[in-house]
């Protein structure tokens, strides 16, 4: 029993670096992003190509005071960025890298992940309602509308995904894809007729890990030119660097799922380059997600919340349900 309980520490010490050197060097990866996309000059001051601005960021941020604004709910205000990095946090520990890299495999992991991320929505609640500002309060409400609204087309994608697997283990699911890239649930496979529409499957599971995460051109809870800040607008120091953090890792977090539901997680795309390590295709695959996720919020404009709403409720979960119900059709007739 000690030694589980030693495991599991050790398991969220890890999940806990992970996060946080993916959260510090991907904003760097974001800001040079941005700079290149928009022809201009990125962090290249501090080290060689600015790489010393992600640690001296978290240093300036841990010595500032936190502060609580007057009449705000002070126990909600400081619970808020621990809740919205908290499910990320325990996510991680059942996220398979590779078929020997994983914390602890469970046969229900794809509901254990949806679990921790249904949880993400009270953080947004809790600092909105908490801050005692009317711009972070209409900021929670949209980005809980906004976050029910997509997390029910990616739950009916990933029943999908399921159904074709037969098992909620993302061990499992990966295993199914192995062979060649042809059996990536990206692809339609001949002769597996139920994975005819997987390619729409990926697409609308990766809009809805977009609008999940807030981010360009979905980042309606964060707009800067109506809501100052959004649910953040009252945070400083490490409350607004918790947030900070959980939004990165939720990124990781829902390109790892990308990875494992339609990219063959840690399978190498063709059997003779199965000698490299599986480790190295599963983060292979999961930065170049990552960059497109920062290739899309520096290249299109932010969408308005009426048509944010209306591309869940009126085309991906139409979209989403045809695809679940010819899907099951098929696996039943052939």
């Amino acid at each position: 029993m000690s030694l589980t309980l030693l495991n599991v520490i050790v398991a969220v010490v890890i999940a806990i670096a992970f996060a946080a050197l993916n959260a510090a060097y991907l904003v760097w990866a974001e800001r040079r992003g941005a700079a290149r996309i928009q022809r201009r000059p990125g962090p290249n001051i501090n080290g060689p190509f600015g790489l010393l601005q992600p640690p001296l960021d978290g240093i300036k941020l841990m010595a500032k005071q936190l502060t609580i604004p007057g009449g705000a709910d002070k126990v909600l205000f400081i619970a808020a960025p621990v809740l919205a990095m908290f499910p990320a946090i325990m996510s991680f520990v059942t996220i398979p890298f590779s078929e020997s890299i994983v914390a602890k495999n469970m046969n229900v992991g794809v509901l254990m992940i949806f679990a921790f991320a249904s949880t993400g929505s009270m953080a947004l609640v809790f600092a909105g309602w908490s801050s005692r500002n009317k711009y972070a309060m209409m900021s929670s409400v949209r980005a809980v509308s906004q976050a029910v609204a997509y997390e029910i087309p990616m739950l009916i994608t990933t029943i999908t995904v399921v159904m074709i697997a037969g098992s909620t283990d993302l061990m499992e699911i990966v295993r199914q894809q192995s062979g060649s890239i042809l059996h990536w649930n990206i692809f339609p496979v001949l002769g597996n007729s139920h994975n005819l529409l997987m390619p729409m499957s990926f697409l609308i599971f990766f809009t809805c890990t977009l609008a999940e995460t807030n981010r360009a051109p979905f980042d309606l809870g964060e707009a800067e030119s109506e809501l100052v800040a959004g649910f953040h607008t009252e945070y400083g120091s490490m409350g607004f660097g918790l947030f900070f953090m959980g939004e990165y890792a939720n990124i990781v977090i829902g390109s790892c799922m990308t990875t494992i539901l339609f990219l063959g997680g840690w399978n190498a795309p063709l059997p003779f380059l199965g000698f490299i390590p599986g480790i190295f295709w599963f983060l292979l695959k999961l930065y170049l997600l990552i960059a497109t996720f920062i290739w899309i919020r520096w290249t299109f404009p932010r969408t308005t919340i009426y048509g944010l709403l209306n591309l869940s409720w009126k085309i991906l979960i139409p979209l989403s349900l045809f695809n679940l119900l010819f899907t099951a059709g098929l696996i039943k007739v052939f």
